[in-house]
């Protein structure tokens, strides 16, 4: 099976070398800055969307929102699209997701919606949690091209169900994100010893994998993206707009939305989630 892999960011770069370690892999990005790493583990470079759609049978999108998507659906797209299998990554609308399918379906392809969980140290690691949606035949039949990217793939149901899962899902890591930024936050302006600080976090029942990351993070003031603010800006609105949609209150959510709509403002859109602390130094502003 050939597969192609479109959008190579902070996710999608570790997600496509790590395809390109199984099988043969197209790869395309609309800065070409980002081919060397890929073509020095052997994948090719598409033309562009349609070319490396033609030259592949299961094709992976990894673009940063609807608008990046939108804007590769051409008509050659659609017409490479015939016999094809598209799995989108990115998170994004179920709306939209339905009306991707539709596209895809439209145009003879199969499709399957398979938002991930996790930022870039997994996803080079080849530990993501994939929620797969869709025809469950399908989803079965990608499995074997999803494993090199995954720690798990769990099917989620019909179109829609893995992206609110992953809604779901965020909800809690954004939370907590912010939790952690303001625990150290508080540790610091108290003028506690940070690092013991970090000991006590690290040694109790309230450690994980991720906590540890971010708290390291924050001590040695590495603000490289794993997971960035406009990322996660982004995500704060898929997971109110899904909650306007299920009429379920979601107040955690909206105050952490206003601060990372707050941090993308001030220009730490490209610098990790956990930089939201940098904005608890100052008096949070009254809501509009």
């Amino acid at each position: 099976m050939r597969l192609g892999f479109i959008g190579l960011g902070t996710m999608g770069a570790p997600m496509a070398l790590n395809l390109c370690r199984k099988f043969p892999v197209t790869v395309w990005n609309r800065s070409p800055s980002k081919y060397l790493a890929l073509t020095k583990a052997g994948a090719a470079v598409g033309e562009n969307p349609s070319k490396l759609i033609e030259k592949s049978d299961i094709i992976f999108t990894m673009l940063f929102d609807e608008s990046a998507i939108r804007s590769i659906l051409n008509d050659d797209v659609r017409r490479a699209l015939r016999g094809k299998t598209l799995v989108n990554t990115s998170s994004v609308s179920v709306s939209f997701s339905h009306s991707l399918a539709a596209l895809v379906y439209q145009a003879g392809g199969d499709f399957i919606e398979m938002p991930v969980s996790g930022s870039r140290d997994p996803a080079e690691k080849g530990q993501l949690i994939g929620m797969v949606a869709g025809d469950p035949a399908v989803a079965e039949r990608i499995k074997p091209f999803v494993e090199p990217m995954t720690s798990a793939a769990i099917y989620c149901g019909p179109i829609g169900r893995a992206l609110k899962t992953k809604y779901a899902v965020n909800l809690f890591l954004i939370t907590m994100t912010a939790g952690i930024a303001e625990s150290a936050n508080l540790a610091r302006a108290q003028g506690l010893n940070l690092e013991a600080f970090r000991q006590v976090l690290n040694s109790g029942p309230l450690a994980s994998a991720y906590s540890k990351l971010k708290l390291a993070k924050i001590l040695e003031d590495d603000w490289s993206a794993q997971a960035a603010i406009k990322d996660c800006y982004n995500s704060t609105q898929l997971i109110r707009a899904a909650a306007d949609e299920a009429n379920v209150s979601v107040p955690l959510i909206q105050l952490c939305g206003s601060l990372y709509k707050r941090a993308y403002e001030s220009g730490l859109g490209e610098e990790d989630m956990i930089a939201i602390g940098k904005l608890f130094s100052d008096p949070m502003p009254s809501e509009q």
